[in-house]
């Protein structure tokens, strides 16, 4: 089976209006979980990292993508400059070059 990794840039999906982006990537991650197709790795960058942190809404959508065999992964930098390292909540922190791996990896990847 062809391996898809997603990369998360933001708390948000999309561009414009903050709330409706919320509202979107709640929508989304809980429809991913609920999808008979998975992703292999859910990559998180700038301030996406926050989803994967202590008191973020989306924790319990992301646990259960991980317990379904989605890997969970959170750039350290990200982590580091949103002071959130000791906050992880689910997956593990990553560097660039991993990250980079994980997306050349891939056979593909969405954004």
């Amino acid at each position: 089976m062809p391996s898809k990794v997603i990369l998360i840039q933001s708390e948000v999906l999309g561009r414009g209006n903050d709330e409706l982006g919320g509202l979107l990537m709640s929508s989304f991650l809980q429809l991913l979980g609920e999808s008979q197709e998975k992703p292999a790795k859910l990559v998180f960058w700038n301030t996406g990292v926050r989803l994967v942190c202590e008191g973020s809404w989306a924790l319990e959508h992301l646990r259960e993508l991980e317990g379904q065999g989605v890997e969970i992964l959170a750039c350290g930098t990200c982590l580091d400059f949103f002071e959130l390292k000791d906050k992880l909540g689910v997956g593990k922190p990553t560097t660039m070059v991993q990250s980079i791996g994980s997306l050349l990896d891939a056979d593909m990847v969405c954004l």
